[in-house]
């Protein structure tokens, strides 16, 4: 599949904060005016008003990205539970947007293991790079996992201790 890419308008780039060194990988036209941009760092909505970055967040928030072609439609996944993002786009197949995103998500992901756990439900415990190359953990519960119920605890924190020491982080 062939992408063109979306020109961002010049008004919404010079709208757009970026960190030195950070660059913008792909863009995808929003129909109420503002873009959609995966930067080396973070994904940002944005609009044309110097005052209109809406959503800045880093990759290593991102839990999963769903693009559904034929709504045109990229529904972003935080892992802190914060209300899913749904991004309409004006021309999906203009853009490498959706692809953009999936391969930043999978880039702040060194290791990941889910495990089932007592009760039930799942916890994904993945150790993820920050856009400096910084590594941390994180545990993301499923639907109904309480994460302070000390069974559960004890999983996560045995499962994230192997998956740290896998890569090289202190257990």
């Amino acid at each position: 599949m062939w992408f063109r890419r979306s020109p961002l308008p010049a008004d919404v780039r010079r709208t757009l904060p970026l960190a030195r060194g950070e660059r913008v990988l792909a863009s995808a036209e929003l129909p109420d005016d503002r873009w959609a941009v995966a930067t080396t760092a973070d994904l940002v909505v944005v609009g044309p008003g110097p005052q209109d970055v809406g959503t800045r967040r880093p990759w290593c928030d991102v839990d999963r990205g769903t693009f559904d072609p034929e709504r045109s439609e990229l529904v972003v996944e935080w892992v802190d539970a914060a209300a899913d993002t749904v991004l309409r786009l004006v021309d999906a197949e203009r853009t490498s947007f959706p692809q953009a995103l999936r391969e930043r998500v999978q880039w702040s992901v060194v290791l990941a293991e889910t495990v089932t756990v007592p009760g039930g439900g799942e916890v994904k415990v993945a150790v993820r790079r920050t856009a400096d190359g910084g590594l941390f953990s994180q545990a993301v519960a499923g639907a109904g996992v309480d994460l302070g119920n000390p069974a559960v605890a004890r999983v996560v924190d045995a499962t994230e201790s192997r998956v740290r020491g896998a890569s090289g982080l202190p257990a």
